[in-house]
């Protein structure tokens, strides 16, 4: 392996590790407390030591997980085999950085602002960037793709070449052009249309010459639920032979292992009916209710058809116990918005992210669309911090196999 990563590959244990983030702006708040809760778990197993990217072999991001994802894979400079940043670091990170990057005011200079920012949408994108730009750079400076802690997998849409561009830290190793900074990536991946500006950059191969250049935006018009792109690079590792993976069985999905965690869906009165839809213009399209419809509809239908795929493969296979899908499906309407950065609201999504940790787990049933409980052992309804709590022990004890079978493994 060419990254730091500190935990031998997947062909040394059981289980294919998988970490994926949904994108969603502040929201970001919730799945970040998911994370501090299953880290301070695997400290609790392992010491205080671990840490997130020890123990998955992709962590997949979109939009405002990449950032996110950038915080658990940044090497420190004082211990380039750990992170910069703890998993509890990342909520009061967004709670310092985010009334920054979504500035915003209350009472009348609030209305002010969000009738100046409409008038802005018009013509270009409702917020400049530059702070989000100035702390993503200061942030990861210019490490690249290939030099992260764990492989990550970062989709973008390409704007010029009209097609969705993946990165990852698999690519980075093999083709110089792809092994962009991981600042760019970020930046990019978080470019929502009609909120941020898209971003350009290239690569250049310093070898031959060549050059390549990218016009990105938000990741989450590709997919806001990044599980399935992990997959499928996963998928391609193995059918290459790569040394991560194991060189000479086919793919076998029951090996898989996969956290994923999202955003918040909005509860059901925030829902409009095609009769009120139908009165819509494009202002009614990119405003009602504090939100921007056409894009929150088109971000979370993404979300909801994987989040139905991988469970239906799940299934399938018999391996449904190997798949934990975090996600609240009632979040209050205040709460939906992916750039409010209030006081009252970042609170808000911190309230929601552990009101959730201790919820009964729940799964989502497409056909009859209502929430259904899920217990699981004799004694109770296991709630959410219940499995993540299982899914830890999982993890401590494949690093510990990897760790014991590494003989021969070169980092």
């Amino acid at each position: 392996m060419e990254n730091n990563c500190t935990c031998p590959p997947p062909s040394k244990g059981k289980l294919i590790t998988v970490l994926s983030i949904d994108g969603g702006g502040v929201k970001g708040i919730i799945p970040a407390t998911f994370l501090a809760f299953l880290e301070s778990k695997l400290q609790e197993l392992d010491g205080s030591d671990a840490r997130i990217a020890n123990y998955f072999d992709v962590i997949a991001s979109a939009s405002t997980g990449g950032l996110i994802t950038a915080m658990l894979v940044t090497p420190s400079p004082r211990n380039t085999k750990q992170p910069f940043y703890e998993a509890k670091d990342i909520v009061p990170f967004f709670l310092k950085h985010c009334p920054r990057i979504f500035p915003c005011r209350t009472g009348f200079f609030g209305w002010f602002c969000k009738i100046l920012h409409i008038i802005k949408m018009i013509f270009g994108p409702k917020y400049n960037g530059k702070y989000l730009h100035k702390i993503i750079n200061d942030l990861l400076g210019d490490m690249r793709v290939k030099e992260t802690l764990t492989n990550v997998v970062i989709p973008t849409y390409d704007t010029k070449c009209v097609k969705p561009t993946i990165f990852s830290t698999f690519k980075a190793r093999s083709k110089t052009l792809m092994d962009a900074r991981l600042a760019d990536v970020c930046i990019g991946t978080s470019a929502a249309p009609t909120v941020l500006p898209a971003h350009y950059f290239e690569t250049v191969d310093y070898q031959t010459g060549a050059s390549r250049s990218f016009n990105i935006i938000d990741g989450g018009l590709v997919t806001n639920n990044p599980t399935l792109v992990a997959l499928g690079e996963i998928t391609k590792q193995i059918r290459l032979r790569s040394k991560e993976f194991p060189e000479t069985k086919p793919l076998d999905y029951h090996r898989f292992l996969v956290i994923s965690l999202g955003t918040g869906l909005p509860e059901q009165d925030i829902k409009f009916d095609a009769s009120h839809v139908a009165k819509w213009g494009i202002f009614g399209w990119l405003c009602q209710h504090n939100t921007m419809p056409l894009l929150h509809m088109f971000l979370h239908a993404s979300s909801d058809m994987t989040d139905s795929h991988v469970a239906n493969l799940f299934k399938e296979i018999g391996c449904s116990d190997q798949l934990l899908r975090i996600q609240d499906h009632n979040i209050p309407i205040a709460a939906v918005s992916a750039d409010l950065s209030t006081e009252k609201n970042l609170q808000g999504l911190i309230k929601i992210g552990e009101n959730l940790l201790h919820k009964p787990l729940s799964k989502d049933d497409y056909e009859i669309s209502h929430m259904e409980s899920m217990p699981k052992d004799n004694q109770h309804t296991l709630t959410y911090a219940d499995m993540l709590t299982q899914f830890a022990k999982l993890l401590s004890d494949e690093r510990k196999l990897r760790l014991q079978n590494r003989v021969g493994w070169v980092s």
